[in-house]
């Protein structure tokens, strides 16, 4: 009980309990010329202050990874639950750092009384989301500065919409332009994004997504920006990555590498479906990550006008807390800090493609 105590007051008192961190590389946020983010659970922050220190000190975006999805905000029919999203809006307003709203809709994170609601009587789902995001994004007005509205609404490979969705099961691809035209009544000044995984290599899936965005552009549905995730590979040809930039950019939308890791091994995007090819991290694989990072974030500088650039997110910035270990139930090196939250020669790659 004790020891809890004491936790708990640290963490009311984030600020000075990790002000004598020492952190002896470059602040990311204080070298680049756009907004850089990471996602990270709140409660990741409140166990570990090191951690902490470190997403302050490098970042002025945050995205938190669960917190803000349908199935915590509306778990039950019972009403909303606000507290730990207001808790990362103090957290992002104690730090000075923009926070991301990911995500309004989403078909994994949809709870599971909402598909049963609808299934039951389908007309209910369009009026239901229209009064989700209303309320949602308009008690958060003027606070959460861009929203990924539909998140990953493609299939997973190849050309086409997610039919395995309540949303377009329901609703039909309408469901997207209809999210967005939502959130922009809620909130005219928010930026909107699209935002889906794979899109940066896939091409039939690529073309979908800018097909749909253009037609949005020609008929007016608001949406202000394109999200690529950039859960990369380390084969993943460079030449096809700045091909899609480039289209991307040239709509004019804001354009958000929103979710961004490098992996060696591989998967089939699926839970648990990771393939080891590499069962150890070489110095040779540490040098040739830090060369694609850099590269990487070469190209968004170089390709994307700036501004266009709405910044570049890690999707968990240390190999220990990587969303990829537990999802693929593989290991793997993805992020720019180790294990040990020390700086990876990637972060040294990333630091030097920002210069």
């Amino acid at each position: 009980m004790k020891n809890s105590l004491i936790l708990l007051s640290c963490m009311a008192f984030l600020s000075a309990c990790v002000s004598t961190t020492q952190v002896d590389v470059a602040s990311l946020r204080d070298t680049a010329d756009f907004p850089i983010g990471s996602s990270i659970r709140l409660n990741d922050l409140k166990r570990d202050h090191n951690a902490a220190a470190l997403q302050q000190y490098h970042f002025d975006s945050f995205t938190t990874g669960l917190d803000m999805k349908m199935n915590k905000v509306m778990p039950t029919r019972e009403g909303y639950n606000w507290k730990v999203i207001d808790e990362v809006v103090a957290y992002t307003q104690r730090h000075d750092q923009r926070l991301f709203g990911h995500n309004l809709i989403w078909h994994a994170s949809t709870p599971q009384w909402v598909v049963q609601k609808a299934q039951q009587d389908p007309q209910w789902l369009d009026g239901f989301m229209k009064a989700y995001i209303h309320n949602y994004v308009g008690r958060y007005k003027g606070i959460v500065h861009g929203w990924d509205v539909v998140n990953e609404g493609l299939v997973t490979k190849g050309a086409g919409y997610r039919t395995d969705s309540i949303w377009y099961q329901t609703m039909g691809k309408r469901y997207i332009e209809k999210a967005f035209q939502y959130a922009h009544e809620a909130d005219p000044d928010a930026i909107l994004f699209y935002n889906d995984f794979n899109t940066e290599r896939d091409m039939q899936k690529f073309d979908t997504m800018m097909t749909m965005v253009e037609d949005f552009l020609k008929r007016g549905i608001p949406i202000s920006g394109i999200g690529f995730q950039m859960h990369i590979r380390m084969d993943i040809p460079n030449t096809v990555i700045a091909s899609t930039l480039e289209r991307a950019a040239a709509t004019g939308l804001q354009i958000h590498l929103s979710e961004v890791d490098i992996i060696f091994n591989t998967h089939d995007d699926s839970r648990g479906g990771g393939i080891e090819n590499y069962k150890t991290l070489t110095n040779d694989m540490k040098l040739a990550q830090q060369k694609k990072y850099q590269e990487l974030v070469q190209m968004y500088r170089d390709i994307v006008p700036k501004e266009q650039q709405y910044g570049i997110t890690f999707w968990g910035f240390n190999d220990r807390d990587s969303w990829i270990r537990r999802f693929f139930k593989m290991n793997d090196w993805p992020t720019i800090y180790d294990d040990d939250l020390k700086p990876k020669p990637a972060f040294f790659g990333f630091l030097e493609g920002l210069k």
